[in-house]
């Protein structure tokens, strides 16, 4: 039986712990989204039962402290819709989450919120120059097609002019039939969410912010492989973006491995979803470990050399 690796440290990039604050305001509320007790009632999912330890700070900080961790980025979950809701119900939901996860303690640090409804480009500059906030995550439903990404311009520009990147998450999902399984969600709209705010940033994004840094979550849904039918149909992969980061969040050595293939080393950041799933090494070397878990990170949140 071969040795167990040691926990990797390193960088995750993406993962969900909610002060205690910001779940007092969900139980505040009578519409979506919203908490009972420690039940999650989302508009187009079922009720989701949240384990307390999950959003636990002592007990999260010592987790991530006994694997080594230098930073653990945390940010709202974007298909809780909380950067959908109309004008003010929104903001004051954000403003909740920015202050209240600003008083995490190490290795912690913060994903800015913005609402996609109210643009706020004044409040968002404020909020990056924080430094403990590392840049702005935005749900993929925001980033749709190229007329999304142009109206979101006055606040990809100040994050480009901040010189933080931009975390695209998969948004709110539309209600499904009941009878479908639990997991349909995260497979099926989550993915396709992906897709779209991957293409269309690839249609248009570049050359809207040429020096912003983006990264997509779980692999922008594994949509660079999809390259060869873009082909087919007309389009083009061309050439390797340096600024595009992918995410690991959910997915192995496979995916991971074939994702290298496409889009090469250099763009494969680390991100668990902790706490609805872990990262692990996926065993493709030490190298391309130092580079997943430490060296891309630190480029996609500084943009200094490798």
């Amino acid at each position: 039986m071969s040795e167990a690796l040691p926990p990797p440290g390193g960088v995750d990039c993406h993962q969900h712990l909610w002060p205690s604050r910001f779940l007092d305001a969900l139980r505040r509320r009578d519409t979506h989204p919203y908490l009972r007790g420690w039940t999650l009632h989302l508009a187009g999912e079922e009720p989701y039962p949240i384990n307390p330890d999950d959003h636990d700070v002592s007990a999260r900080r010592a987790i991530e402290l006994a694997e080594g961790r230098e930073l653990a980025l945390v940010s709202l979950s974007s298909p809780l819709g909380i950067e959908h809701l109309p004008a003010g119900e929104g903001s004051e939901l954000i403003d909740i989450w920015h202050e209240s996860a600003l008083e995490l303690p190490d290795p912690f640090r913060v994903w800015a919120a913005a609402s996609v409804t109210d643009l706020a480009p004044g409040s968002l500059a404020k909020t990056l120059a924080e430094d403990r906030v590392v840049g702005l995550q935005l749900p993929a439903t925001a980033l749709a097609d190229p007329a999304a990404i142009a109206r979101l311009r006055p606040l990809l520009a100040e994050l480009e002019s901040a010189g933080k990147p931009l975390l695209v998450h998969p948004g709110p999902a539309p209600a499904c039939p009941p009878d479908l399984p639990s997991w349909w969600p995260a497979l099926v709209p989550y993915v396709a969410q992906l897709h779209q705010a991957w293409l269309a940033w690839h249609v248009c994004g570049r050359a809207q912010h040429p020096t912003l840094r983006i990264a997509f979550v779980a692999l922008a849904g594994l949509a660079p492989l999809h390259h060869e039918r873009l082909a087919a149909r007309g389009g083009a992969l061309g050439a390797l973006d340096p600024y595009v980061y992918y995410e690991t969040s959910s997915y192995g050595t496979r995916a991971i491995d074939a994702m290298v293939r496409v889009v090469g080393v250099d763009g494969i950041v680390n991100g668990s979803d902790r706490p609805y799933a872990r990262s692990g090494d996926p065993g493709l070397g030490d190298a391309f470990r130092h580079a997943m878990f430490r060296t891309n990170p630190r480029h996609l949140l500084t943009g200094e050399p490798r």
